[in-house]
Protein backbone atom coordinates (compact mmCIF):
# COMPACT_ATOMS: atom_id res chain seq x y z
CA UNK A 1 0.00 0.00 0.00
CA UNK A 2 2.80 2.30 1.27
CA UNK A 3 4.60 1.44 -2.94
CA UNK A 4 1.67 2.75 -4.41
CA UNK A 5 1.28 5.99 -2.70
CA UNK A 6 4.57 6.60 -2.70
CA UNK A 7 4.38 5.75 -6.88
CA UNK A 8 1.41 7.79 -7.30
CA UNK A 9 3.18 10.70 -5.58
CA UNK A 10 6.20 10.39 -7.51
CA UNK A 11 4.30 10.37 -10.78
CA UNK A 12 2.05 13.48 -10.25
CA UNK A 13 5.69 15.18 -9.19
CA UNK A 14 6.50 14.40 -12.39
CA UNK A 15 3.54 15.35 -14.42
CA UNK A 16 3.61 18.62 -12.48
CA UNK A 17 7.13 19.09 -12.67
CA UNK A 18 6.98 18.22 -17.08
CA UNK A 19 3.95 20.48 -16.47
CA UNK A 20 5.66 23.24 -15.18
CA UNK A 21 8.64 22.96 -17.81
CA UNK A 22 6.14 23.15 -20.75
CA UNK A 23 4.72 26.42 -19.10
CA UNK A 24 8.10 28.02 -18.75
CA UNK A 25 9.13 27.02 -22.36
CA UNK A 26 6.16 29.16 -23.85
CA UNK A 27 5.52 25.48 -25.41
CA UNK A 28 1.81 26.40 -25.20
CA UNK A 29 0.30 28.26 -27.81
CA UNK A 30 -2.07 31.16 -27.32
CA UNK A 31 -2.97 32.47 -30.42
CA UNK A 32 -6.10 33.05 -31.54
CA UNK A 33 -5.82 31.11 -34.87
CA UNK A 34 -4.64 28.10 -33.80
CA UNK A 35 -7.46 26.08 -32.42
CA UNK A 36 -7.44 24.13 -29.19
CA UNK A 37 -7.04 20.24 -29.23
CA UNK A 38 -10.99 18.86 -29.35
CA UNK A 39 -10.42 17.28 -26.50
CA UNK A 40 -9.22 20.45 -24.50
CA UNK A 41 -12.19 22.75 -26.39
CA UNK A 42 -14.78 19.57 -24.73
CA UNK A 43 -13.63 20.30 -21.39
CA UNK A 44 -13.54 24.03 -21.64
CA UNK A 45 -17.28 24.12 -22.93
CA UNK A 46 -18.14 21.57 -20.47
CA UNK A 47 -16.58 23.41 -17.68
CA UNK A 48 -18.14 26.79 -19.01
CA UNK A 49 -21.65 25.21 -19.36
CA UNK A 50 -22.12 23.66 -16.30
CA UNK A 51 -20.52 26.89 -14.59
CA UNK A 52 -23.54 28.92 -16.27
CA UNK A 53 -25.91 26.57 -15.59
CA UNK A 54 -25.40 26.73 -11.62
CA UNK A 55 -24.93 30.26 -11.41
CA UNK A 56 -28.25 30.93 -13.93
CA UNK A 57 -30.29 28.08 -12.64
CA UNK A 58 -32.29 30.63 -9.87
CA UNK A 59 -32.67 33.58 -12.49
CA UNK A 60 -36.36 34.10 -13.27
CA UNK A 61 -37.08 36.04 -16.09
CA UNK A 62 -39.78 38.30 -16.53
CA UNK A 63 -43.38 37.68 -17.92
CA UNK A 64 -43.18 40.14 -20.60
CA UNK A 65 -40.19 39.10 -22.91
CA UNK A 66 -42.61 39.09 -25.62
CA UNK A 67 -43.38 42.95 -24.99
CA UNK A 68 -42.83 44.52 -28.32
CA UNK A 69 -41.36 47.76 -26.52
CA UNK A 70 -38.89 45.50 -25.06
CA UNK A 71 -38.22 44.03 -28.11
CA UNK A 72 -38.00 47.07 -30.13
CA UNK A 73 -35.48 48.73 -27.47
CA UNK A 74 -33.39 45.55 -27.30
CA UNK A 75 -32.98 45.84 -31.08
CA UNK A 76 -30.69 48.80 -31.07
CA UNK A 77 -28.46 48.33 -28.01
CA UNK A 78 -27.95 44.60 -30.14
CA UNK A 79 -26.99 46.63 -33.50
CA UNK A 80 -24.57 48.60 -31.50
CA UNK A 81 -23.32 46.76 -29.12
CA UNK A 82 -23.50 43.00 -30.58
CA UNK A 83 -23.63 42.78 -33.78
CA UNK A 84 -20.10 42.62 -35.04
CA UNK A 85 -19.32 39.38 -32.68
CA UNK A 86 -23.13 37.88 -33.70
CA UNK A 87 -24.21 39.25 -36.91
CA UNK A 88 -27.60 40.58 -38.51
CA UNK A 89 -29.56 38.36 -40.48
CA UNK A 90 -28.38 37.36 -43.95
CA UNK A 91 -24.95 39.71 -42.86
CA UNK A 92 -21.34 37.49 -43.71
CA UNK A 93 -18.61 36.98 -41.43
CA UNK A 94 -17.36 40.24 -39.71
CA UNK A 95 -13.37 41.10 -39.66
CA UNK A 96 -13.57 40.98 -36.04
CA UNK A 97 -15.75 37.65 -35.88
CA UNK A 98 -13.16 35.95 -38.07
CA UNK A 99 -10.48 36.60 -35.87
CA UNK A 100 -12.14 35.41 -32.41
CA UNK A 101 -11.59 31.83 -30.49
CA UNK A 102 -13.98 30.65 -29.80
CA UNK A 103 -15.87 31.86 -32.63
CA UNK A 104 -18.64 33.65 -31.11
CA UNK A 105 -22.28 31.86 -31.76
CA UNK A 106 -24.69 33.16 -34.44
CA UNK A 107 -27.49 34.69 -32.82
CA UNK A 108 -29.51 34.44 -35.88
CA UNK A 109 -30.06 31.01 -36.36
CA UNK A 110 -32.74 29.00 -34.33
CA UNK A 111 -31.45 27.28 -30.55
CA UNK A 112 -31.11 24.43 -29.98
CA UNK A 113 -34.17 22.60 -28.83
CA UNK A 114 -32.76 21.19 -26.28
CA UNK A 115 -32.75 24.23 -23.60
CA UNK A 116 -35.92 24.75 -21.88
CA UNK A 117 -36.77 28.09 -22.73
CA UNK A 118 -36.79 30.07 -19.22
CA UNK A 119 -33.15 28.30 -18.50
CA UNK A 120 -32.28 29.65 -22.15
CA UNK A 121 -33.09 33.27 -21.67
CA UNK A 122 -31.72 32.84 -17.68
CA UNK A 123 -28.70 31.82 -19.28
CA UNK A 124 -28.21 34.55 -22.02
CA UNK A 125 -28.94 37.27 -19.29
CA UNK A 126 -26.35 35.51 -17.03
CA UNK A 127 -23.94 35.51 -20.20
CA UNK A 128 -24.84 39.42 -20.96
CA UNK A 129 -24.53 40.63 -17.65
CA UNK A 130 -21.20 38.53 -16.59
CA UNK A 131 -19.40 37.94 -19.64
CA UNK A 132 -17.19 34.32 -20.08
CA UNK A 133 -13.32 34.69 -19.26
CA UNK A 134 -10.48 34.39 -22.30
CA UNK A 135 -13.72 34.39 -25.23
CA UNK A 136 -14.44 38.03 -25.94
CA UNK A 137 -17.36 38.17 -24.27
CA UNK A 138 -17.56 41.30 -21.86
CA UNK A 139 -19.83 41.34 -18.87
CA UNK A 140 -21.60 44.53 -20.10
CA UNK A 141 -22.82 45.05 -16.70
CA UNK A 142 -19.20 46.27 -15.83
CA UNK A 143 -19.70 49.01 -18.69
CA UNK A 144 -22.91 50.41 -17.38
CA UNK A 145 -25.50 48.37 -18.46
CA UNK A 146 -28.57 47.67 -15.87
CA UNK A 147 -30.76 44.80 -15.63
CA UNK A 148 -33.61 46.24 -16.98
CA UNK A 149 -31.80 47.07 -20.32
CA UNK A 150 -30.31 43.29 -20.46
CA UNK A 151 -33.58 41.84 -20.24
CA UNK A 152 -34.23 44.30 -23.54
CA UNK A 153 -31.64 42.59 -25.24
CA UNK A 154 -32.85 39.17 -24.38
CA UNK A 155 -36.13 39.95 -25.27
CA UNK A 156 -34.94 40.93 -28.93
CA UNK A 157 -32.80 37.71 -28.71
CA UNK A 158 -35.87 35.83 -29.09
CA UNK A 159 -37.03 37.45 -31.84
CA UNK A 160 -33.66 37.68 -34.00
CA UNK A 161 -33.66 34.11 -35.47
CA UNK A 162 -37.01 34.71 -37.27
CA UNK A 163 -36.03 38.16 -38.70
CA UNK A 164 -35.21 38.69 -42.39
CA UNK A 165 -33.32 41.12 -42.94
CA UNK A 166 -35.71 43.98 -43.80
CA UNK A 167 -37.18 43.30 -40.51
CA UNK A 168 -33.83 43.49 -38.79
CA UNK A 169 -33.48 47.05 -40.15
CA UNK A 170 -37.04 48.31 -39.68
CA UNK A 171 -36.43 47.06 -36.05
CA UNK A 172 -33.36 48.96 -35.35
CA UNK A 173 -34.64 52.22 -36.98
CA UNK A 174 -37.48 51.99 -35.08
CA UNK A 175 -35.64 51.77 -31.78
CA UNK A 176 -33.73 54.46 -29.85
CA UNK A 177 -30.68 53.10 -31.20
CA UNK A 178 -27.59 52.33 -28.63
CA UNK A 179 -29.67 53.92 -25.36
CA UNK A 180 -29.27 52.40 -21.63
CA UNK A 181 -28.86 53.47 -18.66
CA UNK A 182 -27.65 52.00 -15.06
CA UNK A 183 -23.96 53.95 -14.90
CA UNK A 184 -23.88 54.35 -11.15
CA UNK A 185 -23.23 57.55 -9.44
CA UNK A 186 -20.68 58.60 -7.50
CA UNK A 187 -19.11 61.16 -5.44
CA UNK A 188 -16.85 63.71 -6.43
CA UNK A 189 -15.41 65.66 -3.40
CA UNK A 190 -14.20 68.86 -3.87
CA UNK A 191 -10.53 70.52 -2.81
CA UNK A 192 -11.50 71.25 1.38
CA UNK A 193 -8.05 71.85 2.40
CA UNK A 194 -8.92 75.75 3.69
CA UNK A 195 -11.82 74.26 5.86
CA UNK A 196 -11.46 73.70 9.54
CA UNK A 197 -10.78 70.44 10.37
CA UNK A 198 -13.79 70.43 12.53
CA UNK A 199 -16.18 71.58 9.96
CA UNK A 200 -18.35 68.41 7.81
CA UNK A 201 -17.17 67.86 4.21
CA UNK A 202 -20.34 67.26 2.39
CA UNK A 203 -19.78 65.35 -1.05
CA UNK A 204 -20.77 66.89 -4.15
CA UNK A 205 -22.99 63.57 -6.05
CA UNK A 206 -22.79 63.55 -9.88
CA UNK A 207 -25.32 61.65 -11.46
CA UNK A 208 -24.03 59.45 -14.69
CA UNK A 209 -27.45 58.91 -16.97
CA UNK A 210 -25.73 56.54 -18.95
CA UNK A 211 -25.31 57.33 -22.74
CA UNK A 212 -27.37 57.09 -26.13
CA UNK A 213 -26.59 56.97 -29.60
CA UNK A 214 -28.78 56.78 -32.62
CA UNK A 215 -30.26 54.10 -34.52
CA UNK A 216 -27.60 51.86 -36.64
CA UNK A 217 -24.59 53.49 -34.43
CA UNK A 218 -21.55 51.57 -34.87
CA UNK A 219 -18.46 52.03 -32.99
CA UNK A 220 -15.71 52.23 -35.56
CA UNK A 221 -11.76 51.81 -35.37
Amino acid sequence: MNKTLITLAVLAAVGAASGAVLLYAGAINVAADEPHHPLTYRLLEFARERSIAVRASEIKPPVDLTNPERVRRGSGNYDAMCVGCHLSPEAEDSEIRKGLYPTPPKLTLKPEAALDPQFAQARQFWIIKHGIKASGMPAWSKGGMEDEAIWDLVAFLQRLPGLTAADYTALVASSEGHSHGGLDAHEAHEDHSDHAKDEPVSPVVVEKKGHTHPPGFKHTH
